[in-house]
């Protein structure tokens, strides 16, 4: 979409890209199947000695819905054959491929045909200056990928809901705003004791979906109560995968990978997941927040004992060491929250004798958390992102588009934008930064001519939303922070002591809920 702003509106850009030389694709793939070792093709799923239950078993009509969820406008995978045609025969192929789909699950053995791989690197930032640079996306059949889904289904029923409530990725009503407001609400509530400040270390893994191995994830699937024959299954899916870079016209040698989760597998959110669902926090103080592979360690802090958050930095660092994820010292960062009056100065954190980098503020999540919990800085990143979008809209204003069309750019391009995550962060900006904010919905509105909503309405509508959704949600880790009064009519209010836990999701969600609703 960018580059077709880009060259509509004739925006100058002055970066330039990494070479794309012939050899890239091999080293690209060979960068890729970096965490390979020797262990990872020997080692092997211990089959329990218990007799097993009959295995797994799909229906056509599985099948046919499968198929008929295809979205025709999705690549197709190496073999090249198109969804729309598998979509358009879907009643046709569904008895086939559910006799071939049975056969698979009960020999626990997928056919090599449909684990081959092309992956197409897409660039994490602008321009790629190394490999690293470079996120493996992951084009596998899409009849395959039918076949997972209809595994997926039968997982997520063996599977409780309740399972690593603090997991908020890849679940329905979970989004990174729920993680965000979680760890605010969780450290500025600490922060109302006395004495006490909060340290943050936000973890980073390198490339931690590519090296999940599949012999230890198959273990633990087995512990949490799947079928052995699925096991087994998942254990074969996993291993042997034949895999290429292409790179527009080019493309590598094949590479066999036996390790890892391959990213654009409808299985490999979920594996992942359930991969980690056992790196939880050992002490009632601390607190292991995750989103995908991104993990963030709360400690709370009282009287400047930090043994507790010590010891769960140290057995997490282990934990990963037990289960081959990769933890990159380097581009970890430490955040402490520390309001008293008197502070004493810190002493630094050290992860296999090297200290990590304490920084004044983080982006967690897409959203910049400073060391005083104040937005500022959020404000003028959000504030500086907008105005150069709305260089577009006077763009498509001067081609004498319709208001509508306008309208639709703004909301698409702009105010999801200036709202992203705004339950979390609205309620504690200072007039400034809102009248920053404000500003540039004042802008639009005269490059259209047509009114706009306030993002104060938009942050009241929103967190009433978010609100309802996680009073539906039984399964919500944060539902039990809203609760009843023996009336049966209003909710219990938050204690605060401060303006900025009052100002925060969870007291100003009660707030609303509590008034009359029109």
């Amino acid at each position: 979409m960018w580059q077709g702003l880009q060259h509509i509106t004739d925006y100058k850009t002055t970066t330039s890209t990494l070479s794309t030389a012939d050899t890239l694709p091999d080293d690209l793939n060979t960068f890729y199947t970096r965490f390979e070792t020797p262990s990872t093709t020997t080692e092997r799923h211990t089959q329990p000695s218990t007799p097993p239950s009959p295995p797994l078993t799909v229906s056509s009509g599985q099948v046919y819905r499968a198929l008929r969820k295809i979205n025709p406008r999705k690549a197709a995978g190496p073999d090249n054959f198109p969804g729309r045609a598998l979509r358009a025969c879907a009643n046709e192929l569904a008895n086939i491929f559910s006799s071939i789909f049975n056969l698979s699950l009960s020999q626990s053995i997928v056919p090599t045909c449909y684990k081959n791989t092309t992956i197409v690197p897409l660039p994490k930032r602008s321009p790629p200056t190394c490999l690293n640079d470079y996120r493996p996306v992951a084009l596998t059949l899409i009849i395959m990928k039918c076949f997972e889904r209809v595994v997926l289904d039968h997982i997520q029923c063996s599977i409780p809901d309740t399972l690593d409530p603090l997991q908020y990725a890849y679940r329905p009503n979970r989004s990174t705003s729920d993680a965000i407001a979680a760890a605010l609400h969780y450290s500025l509530s600490h922060l109302e004791n006395k004495d006490s400040y909060i340290r943050m270390l936000f973890v980073d893994y390198s490339s931690a979906f590519n090296t999940v191995i599949p012999h230890k994830l198959t273990n633990k699937l087995y512990v949490l109560g799947l079928h052995p024959t699925l096991c087994s299954w998942l254990l074969d899916f996993l291993t042997g995968r034949p895999q290429s870079v292409r790179i527009g016209d080019r493309t590598s040698a094949s590479i066999t990978t036996y390790t890892g989760t391959p990213q654009g597998c409808v299985l490999s959110p979920i594996l992942y997941t359930l991969f980690t669902h056992d790196c939880v926090a050992s002490h009632k103080d601390n607190i292991i927040l995750k989103f995908a592979d991104d993990t963030a360690v709360i400690g709370r802090i009282s009287g400047g004992d930090e043994a507790a958050y010590r010891r769960e930095v140290t057995r997490l660092v282990s934990w990963c060491e037990d289960n081959n994820l990769a933890l990159n010292t380097d581009k970890t960062k430490e955040l402490i929250v520390d309001m008293r009056r008197e502070r004493r100065p810190h002493q630094p954190l050290f992860i296999r004798e090297l200290e990590v980098e304490r920084v004044n503020s983080f982006k967690y999540l897409g959203i910049h958390i400073s060391e005083d919990f104040t937005w500022t800085l959020n404000t003028t990143q959000l504030v500086k992102k907008a105005q150069q979008r709305l260089y577009f809209l006077r763009r498509l204003r001067k081609f004498r588009m319709s208001p509508k069309i306008l309208c639709n750019f703004y909301s698409c391009v702009i105010e999801s934008l200036l709202t992203n995550c705004i339950t979390v962060w609205y309620g504690n900006t200072t007039a400034t930064d809102r009248t920053r904010l404000q500003r540039v919905v004042k802008t639009a509105e005269r490059i259209i001519r047509t009114p706009l909503p306030s993002l104060q309405s938009i942050y009241h509508q929103r967190v009433l939303r978010r609100a309802a959704s996680i009073l539906k949600d039984s399964t919500h880790p944060q539902q039990g922070l809203f609760t009843l009064l023996p009336s049966g009519q209003r909710y219990r209010s938050v204690k605060c002591k401060t303006t900025r836990l009052k100002n925060s999701f969870f007291p100003t969600a009660t707030r609303l809920l509590n008034l009359p609703q029109k």
